[in-house]
């Protein structure tokens, strides 16, 4: 087709140069042919009669035509009209001007000047349609072209850069995908017994945990092609496109197996069907998800095709889709215990270089509930403030500072505070932290200052003693008390209340509303649940009672609430000594360790430099700024609710 197209372009082009080098000039009308005719300028044998003019060439020298042609004959033409032609042979005759007639030469002409560019318009549209439709190639797609085609990546052995060694903290997950390794390596072991491997394996967890990586390190220890997509690559603005890359990928797959396909996020096309608002017509995630159902349940037993998919929401996913012979299992990557955080935190360590002082175990202590991304992120941001601060290796303070970065965001020395609005963090912290030092059934605190870091003014840092997995009813209720601690002692103190307390107004209001919907802690209520499904399916609330039952909802949640308020101010009036010595230690020492909250309660007294004091001690700056009592080792810390 290209060929053809360069062809009409140079036809196009020969015409055009041709006919104005063989018309030459433009003569105004037949007279003046005729009058230089006659006086003898006409070359001999030059004179040619088309079908709609007449050319000639004029001798040398003839004026008017010397100064641009020189010594060469000039060519001239004259328009003529088609049903005149006896007329001017009859003229040329008298004149005694041979000629030749040749109608066929200008009929030609006239009729490719007229349909040569929409002829070469006609082409290069047909070239483009013709390119489209081979770029599709043996595949679905038409003349969409690559629109049909599949955008998985191909991994070999030899390209992939993560193996079971670097994952760590999901041992059980980890021992469930290397029996598919396992097997794509040695089918026969397995086939000996009449065993059939999994068609398709599930990863589900929260974000971060290592879903991902672990389908990373299969690629890394399997010596088969693997073929990675995420689920929104299906998705197009054309109905049918997400359908036939879905064909596409499996025939790929097929044709290489034994193979591994990833789907990563399949949950953005294996959404429950039927559910929200449909048009009724076509779907674009429903036709590609009933690609993806017709393909898996189509392999046969010597495909040795396995589907490998992640996504943090199981529950949405249509159930055609999670049933055995498709997904036959389903492997939880949950967030790591404190033996897997430690594991993690030793695969991460071996990359950077770590000071003498560093203890991982410590630091696996001080990190629940944090994902394998979180710690990853801790040593990386632990490297960048030492590299910052010229050290030659990574300290236990790095750490502790990254930790708290990650989880609570970056501390703010240099913010400027009114002296009211200092006084009223200060009583507002220490309400939280004598509170949670009070009250036996809460998380035992760890810190509490009132440097500014991320949008909080103050924070009052808890240390939890285990990795939590569910909630106690002493534990909720101790904790929204400490929760309604900061608001009331900011008030007793100050006289008014501030916008600081949203958080903790949130926090016992999700507390108390989960513990009425959820978790049946309500006497009133029973030991039902309320809550409907977070299927996220329909933008209408899933309300399965009545209008009462909603008012007593309603009236149990505000109960709750106003009373952990309640205890909580018996609790901020009786111990109001102990939130005044703490409130002004941290006003003069601006962070407080637990030890020294204990002993203010006490009634002792807590001794030593304040930020002031230091500074005036060393009035020469050094290259690197002194150590302020914001930036003590904090060991292990987890935020409480406050």
């Amino acid at each position: 087709m290209t060929w053809l197209t360069v062809a009409l372009l140079l036809s196009l082009v020969y015409v055009v140069v041709s006919g104005s080098t063989t018309r030459g000039v433009q003569l105004d009308s037949w007279r003046q042919f005729m009058t230089y005719a006659k006086d003898g300028f006409i070359e001999p044998g030059s004179v040619v009669m088309q079908s709609d003019r007449l050319i000639a060439k004029v001798k040398p020298g003839t004026k008017g035509f010397s100064e641009r042609f020189g010594d060469e004959p000039a060519p001239v033409s004259v328009t003529i009209a088609p049903t005149a032609h006896a007329k001017y042979m009859e003229d040329l005759d008298t004149a005694n001007v041979p000629y030749r007639v040749d109608m066929a030469t200008g009929a030609l002409s006239q009729v490719l000047l007229t349909i040569l560019p929409t002829v070469i318009v006609l082409g290069l549209l047909w070239l483009l349609i013709s390119r489209s439709m081979r770029g599709a190639g043996g595949g679905p797609g038409g003349m969409l072209g690559g629109f049909g085609r599949s955008r998985h990546r191909e991994t070999n052995k030899e390209g992939a850069q993560a193996t079971f060694a670097d994952v760590a903290g999901i041992d059980e997950a980890k021992e469930e995908v290397a029996e598919i390794v396992e097997f794509l390596k040695n089918p026969k072991r397995f086939q000996k017994l009449g065993g059939r491997i999994p068609r398709g394996v599930l990863l589900e967890g929260p974000p971060g945990c290592g879903k991902t990586l672990l389908a990373k390190a299969i690629a890394g220890e399997a010596d088969v092609p693997f073929f990675s997509i995420s689920g929104s690559d299906f998705v197009e603005m054309f109905v049918g496109v997400g359908a036939s890359r879905v064909r596409d990928l499996f025939k790929q797959a097929k044709d290489k197996a034994p193979c591994i396909i990833f789907l990563d996020e399949i949950d953005a096309v294996g959404r429950r069907r039927g559910g929200g608002f449909s048009s009724g017509g076509h779907d674009e995630r429903e036709q590609t998800l009933n690609a993806i159902l017709v393909e898996m349940d189509g392999f046969e037993a010597s495909d040795q095709v396995i589907v490998i998919a992640a996504t943090n929401r199981v529950d949405v996913l249509d159930p055609a889709l999670t049933r055995p012979g498709r997904f036959d299992r389903a492997v939880a990557v949950q967030l790591p215990d404190v033996a897997g955080r430690r594991q993690i935190l030793g695969v991460h360590a071996r990359k950077v270089k770590m000071g003498a002082d560093v203890d991982l175990d410590k630091l696996a202590r001080s990190t629940p509930m944090f994902s394998g991304a979180d710690l990853a992120a801790i040593i990386n941001e632990a490297a960048i403030l030492a590299t910052m601060a010229n050290k030659e290796s990574i300290e236990m303070t790095d750490l502790d500072e990254a930790r708290d970065k990650i989880r609570w965001g970056r501390a703010k020395k240099s913010r400027k505070i009114e002296q009211q609005e200092r006084i009223a963090t200060a009583y507002h912290e220490a309400g939280h932290a004598v509170l949670q030092m009070l009250l036996p059934d809460a998380d035992p605190l760890h810190k509490v200052t009132i440097i500014p870091r991320g949008q909080a003014m103050g924070v009052t840092f808890s240390l939890p003693e285990k990795d939590r997995y569910g909630y106690a009813q002493r534990y909720l209720s101790a904790t929204m008390r400490v929760l309604c601690g900061g608001r009331l002692a900011e008030a007793r103190k100050t006289g008014d209340i501030s916008s600081g307390a949203a958080m903790d107004i949130k926090m016992v209001t999700t507390y108390a509303r989960a513990m009425v919907l959820e978790w049946g802690m309500s006497e009133k209520l029973g030991f039902v649940r309320y809550a409907g499904d977070d299927s996220r399916e329909s933008f209408l609330p899933d309300k399965d009672y009545s209008d009462d039952t909603a008012r007593m909802i309603d009236e149990e949640i505000r109960r709750m609430a106003e009373a952990a308020y309640a205890d909580a101010k018996s609790m901020v009036e009786t111990n109001w000594d102990k939130i005044t010595a703490v409130a002004e230690a941290l006003l003069r020492l601006e962070t407080l360790q637990s030890e020294e909250v204990e002993r203010l309660m006490r009634g002792e007294h807590v001794e030593r430099p304040t930020v002031a004091q230091m500074l005036a001690a060393k009035p020469a700056v050094p290259a690197t700024p002194p150590a302020t009592a914001g930036d003590e080792p904090m060991g292990g810390a987890v935020p409480s609710p406050a």
